[in-house]
């Protein structure tokens, strides 16, 4: 017998408010009520998030993401593939040769600076770890070039450690969703993380950063095409007509 074929259901629509709601005087469990509710919803708008980074890895990845300061994670999935080739282990690139290194890092720019990064990093692995990457925080973030962010970014993607990676999209989100004020990453790593059980916390990471690239942009965001703004205090900031908000968001090719 032929298998019956269901057609998927038809999307809910948005409930968009009419103007934005306003969560001042909410408790902190109301806070986290709100937060989680917004992260649910998030996470069924974007079931596929992930790293955009390309690596197979964990000294990949690490590389990949002290590359990717100051440029995009598909500009830096040009350059890896080359440079992952050439430079396969923590060795390589302690005894890399400096202007082959830079002519390979010119695209992602800063190139001086991150070469000098890698090859530091190259040496510091070698002589403190047999080459190998290491998966504790507090180890990541003394290696040349790696702040939390980055030591957060291996952790939870390499390793499958938790961890919650601030970056632009993350930290403006936060606060445009009214889960903080602070705009210290450190201070904004540890208020957000309060908010959410530990086991979410990689993934909480992708889906804000998916959200924020793709519809809460820094200047101008989709908010008529958002499926959060019922419980965003910045509802308004950008377009609320559907239609003109749809011709915002952002489909990576």
């Amino acid at each position: 017998m032929p298998t019956q074929r269901v057609a998927a259901p038809a999307p809910a629509p948005l409930k968009l408010p009419r103007k934005a709601p306003v969560f001042a005087a909410e408790t902190p469990t109301q806070l986290v009520r709100r937060a989680r509710k917004m992260h649910k919803v998030l996470t069924e708008t974007y079931p596929d998030a992930h790293c955009e980074l390309d690596f197979t890895t964990p000294l990949e990845l690490l590389v990949a993401t002290i590359l990717s300061a100051q440029t995009t994670d598909v500009l830096v999935n040009k350059v890896t593939p080359t440079l992952f080739a050439k430079y396969p282990d923590a060795k390589a690139y302690a005894e890399a040769d400096r202007e082959e290194l830079e002519a390979i890092l010119k695209p992602t720019g800063f190139f001086r600076a991150k070469t000098n990064s890698l090859m530091k990093l190259g040496q510091a692995l070698v002589d403190e770890y047999d080459g190998v990457v290491p998966n504790k925080l507090e180890e990541l973030v003394k290696l040349p070039g790696t702040g939390r962010k980055t030591a957060n970014v291996v952790l939870g993607n390499a390793f499958g450690i938790p961890g919650i990676t601030v970056d632009t999209h993350f930290g403006r989100l936060v606060r445009r969703f009214g889960w903080t004020e602070e705009t210290d990453p450190v201070k904004v790593e540890h208020i957000i993380g309060a908010l959410f059980p530990k086991k979410d916390w990689t993934m909480l990471s992708h889906r804000l950063i998916f959200h924020g690239r793709r519809r809460c942009h820094a200047k101008k965001p989709a908010c008529g095409a958002c499926p959060i703004a019922q419980w965003c205090p910045s509802y308004g900031e950008g377009p609320t007509d559907p239609d003109l908000a749809a011709k915002l968001v952002k489909v990576p090719a």
